[in-house]
């Protein structure tokens, strides 16, 4: 194998067709869900390569249950050895992980939150926005997803969603995500 980077991403909403309308504050630049999905294949793909790591986030995709075969050829379309961040589009009603998610290949079993370490940093992953996290008086980063660009970090943590004006809709390492960072309040 050689060597791996690792990237990060959240929020994809692969076929989710309310991301490309007006009810959102930054709606996606596409004219339909399909329009979409090829691009953020073709801009994962253009970044990742197939030993590389990638940190989904959460909300994958969206309607499971009507598009599980769309689901799982785009992943298999995508480049590199993923592994899912649980967000609250990838459950069930009761809380569970979907079917569909959870018969994927995952590079690792999905999880809620995940520690890492990347650049010789302390990297906590986390769907949601935490205030606190741990390490984080320490040092530690902390990366997240959901609101989709709209809400600001605290401290040293960031929105990692493909809709963040400095993500271009694609993973991101964690250099591409924190150089510059100016942190929170």
């Amino acid at each position: 194998m050689t060597f791996a980077r690792k990237f990060y991403v959240a929020d994809t909403h692969f076929g989710h067709r309310l991301m490309i309308g007006d009810t959102l504050a930054r709606p996606r630049p596409f004219a339909s869900t399909d329009e979409m999905d090829e691009a953020l294949i073709a801009n994962w793909n253009t970044v990742v390569g197939k030993d590389d790591i990638v940190f989904h986030l959460g909300d994958f995709a969206f309607q499971l249950h009507d598009r599980a075969e769309r689901v799982r050829g785009i992943f298999h379309r995508l480049n590199g050895r993923k592994r899912l961040v649980i967000g609250n589009h990838d459950q069930r009603r009761d809380g569970s992980l979907h079917p569909t998610l959870a018969g994927l290949p995952w590079d690792e079993p999905p999880r809620d939150i995940v520690a890492t370490h990347d650049e010789g940093h302390r990297l906590v992953l986390c769907h949601y926005a935490l205030r606190a996290w741990p390490g984080a008086h320490r040092g530690a980063w902390h990366f997240y997803g959901h609101s989709h660009g709209d809400l600001p970090g605290e401290g040293l943590s960031r929105d990692v969603g493909v809709d963040c004006p400095d993500t271009g809709y694609a993973p991101r390492t964690f250099r591409q995500l924190t150089t510059g960072h100016r942190g929170g309040k």
